[in-house]
């Protein structure tokens, strides 16, 4: 099912801003939250959609990129992950209300780490199993070398006059006091008099890391590597998020995998059914022999120990399982065409039903039934 925008589930248009958005999103969560829903399904789903539309637009950064590319720029490359700037945005909202309740909201936190990012990689079959090193470019934010991440042309940084360097103030509302970012530093604790002209005073630039990878033998689809640090940099004085790195295996022109365990179809003649041979069939290894007893039908399954995948979870490798499919052959001569005449005539009669039990069986139903029928 494709996803619904961003901006239609919180109800805004896209020149909303950020305020815009914080409302919307908080008047959906109110509604939908799990809490005042216990067991709505449909609640739960919409809490959730509106959650991960607010992450997204309520960062710049991954607003930019949506606004551009759509869901697609998520798809494969930067993605948001947990304990990231957007899901801190997400904490504020609750603690605007239930700051004084729980004992302050993010009080003495200090700067939220950078994002964790997500990052798809598309890999064959044979790279999944045998392991693999990539070079891969993430989109992201990165520390300003101009000013070395502090956001300082001139590298002095001062201690925030209005919250003393704590980053959050205490505002009084009636007869509760609610802890919240300092409005002069946005919860930094410090104030930069000469921004860096590079980054304008954020200590972070948009660049393309490039990183190399080594991915462990025997990964599948949906397996993570995850890399510490190497997300989006922190605001100023803050550490990096993680990279996480998830597989996506593409689909294989002759093997499938279940697992540990691979399958594949092998064609064999129908003749080398009937009267039995020796084929060679593929591994992800090279050639290897499976002995096909005569009479053998289509369907027939034949196992292979030890020729599937070793997984990064697996002390052993699985099976290769292969299924043998009679092949009707095509393109006769003249010749080939008279001898499987000859051949098909001496199933006549009787001969039909001994040499052909699984068909006679079938037409002895098949009968019945329009005798049921005509009954």
């Amino acid at each position: 099912m494709s996803k619904r925008d961003y901006y239609e589930v919180l109800g805004v248009g896209r020149s909303a801003s950020a305020e815009e958005l914080k409302k919307a999103y908080r008047r959906l969560a109110m509604k939908h939250h799990p809490d005042r829903n216990p067991g709505d399904a449909k609640a739960e789903a919409a809490f959730k959609e509106a959650k991960e539309a607010y992450e997204v637009l309520s960062d710049a950064n991954r607003r930019r990129m949506y606004d551009q590319h759509g869901h697609a720029a998520f798809e494969h490359g930067m993605g948001g992950g947990g304990g990231g700037a957007a899901y801190g945005d997400v904490g504020d909202i609750f603690g605007d209300i239930f700051g004084s309740i729980f004992g302050g909201g993010r009080g003495g936190r200090g700067p939220m780490r950078g994002a964790d990012l997500r990052y798809v990689l598309d890999i064959d079959l044979e790279e999944a199993v045998a392991g693999i090193e990539r070079t891969i470019e993430v989109p992201t934010l990165v520390g300003c070398k101009s000013c070395g991440g502090s956001g300082s042309e001139d590298g002095e940084i001062d201690t925030c006059a209005t919250c003393g360097g704590i980053g959050q103030v205490r505002m009084q509302r009636g007869i509760f006091s609610v802890q919240q970012p300092c409005p002069t530093c946005a919860g930094r604790g410090k104030v930069i008099k000469n921004p860096c002209r590079r980054c304008h005073g954020n200590g972070r630039v948009e660049e393309d890391k490039v990183l190399e990878i080594k991915i462990p033998a025997g990964v599948d689809t949906g397996d993570r590597i995850r890399l510490a640090g190497e997300g989006e940099a922190g605001p100023p004085g803050a550490p990096a998020g993680d990279l996480y790195v998830e597989m996506r295996v593409r689909e294989h022109s002759i093997f499938q995998r279940d697992g540990d365990d691979l399958y594949c179809e092998v064609p064999i003649r129908f003749s080398q059914a009937a009267l039995g041979a020796v084929i060679a069939v593929p591994t992800l290894e090279g050639r290897a022999e499976i002995r096909i007893p005569a009479e053998t039908q289509t369907g027939k399954m034949f196992r292979l120990r030890g020729k599937g995948v070793k997984s990064v979870r697996s002390s052993a490798a699985g099976d290769l399982m292969c299924k043998v499919v009679v092949e009707t052959p095509v393109n006769l001569t003249a010749e080939q065409r008279r001898m499987l005449e000859e051949f098909e005539a001496t199933f006549a009669g009787e001969h039909a039903r001994r040499h052909s039990p699984k068909s006679s069986t079938f037409f002895d139903g098949v009968k019945s039934i329009w005798e049921r029928m005509r009954s």
